[in-house]
């Protein structure tokens, strides 16, 4: 049931990811845009990932999706504009995605067979607290030299921000 859902899911994110490519109107882009993450969280979360499903849907669907369609909103672009534009992106959009599909087509002959033994599967790796514990026991230097470091670059950040200090 689970492998039924999971590609219930893949196909989602995959056609809205195609409709993102095609969509003539940039909102209805947007929005598609919007359901390819919200299918990449639920695909996540179907693999045992739970962290990085919800910071899937809270970090790029919650806060940078709705970043552009505010943005979108406030261009207010019109068709007049997209007569204006170049074909130069889209050939090399298209030849990137062709590259990409060589290099898949290339990985799944490299497949052999059955890749993972059915006995073999640990259930908790995606899980919040096995991540924590990790987090905070094996790498609590590099998190805390990534935390100074944020919070360096908000300091700077406020400090060029502010006109008198």
């Amino acid at each position: 049931m689970d492998q039924i859902l999971f590609f219930i899911v893949a196909f989602l994110a995959i056609a809205s990811a195609v409709y993102f490519v095609f969509a003539k109107n940039p909102m209805y882009a947007i929005l598609s845009l919007i359901v390819t993450m919200f299918s990449i969280a639920g695909m996540y979360i179907l693999l045992n990932a739970q962290f990085l499903g919800i910071v899937q849907i809270i970090v790029y669907t919650g806060a940078i999706m709705v970043l552009f369609l505010y943005i979108l909103m406030m261009l207010n672009l019109n068709k007049e504009d997209e007569s204006k534009k170049d074909n130069l992106p889209k050939f090399i959009g298209i030849f990137s995605v062709c590259i990409l599909f060589v290099g898949m087509l290339g990985a799944y002959k490299g497949l052999s067979g059955k890749t993972v033994a059915e006995g073999s599967i640990d259930y908790s790796v995606g899980l919040t607290k096995n991540l924590g514990r990790l987090l905070f026991n094996e790498y609590v230097l590099p998190f805390e030299l990534a935390s100074i470091l944020i919070l360096a670059g908000i300091v700077g950040a406020v400090l060029i921000g502010k006109k008198d200090l």
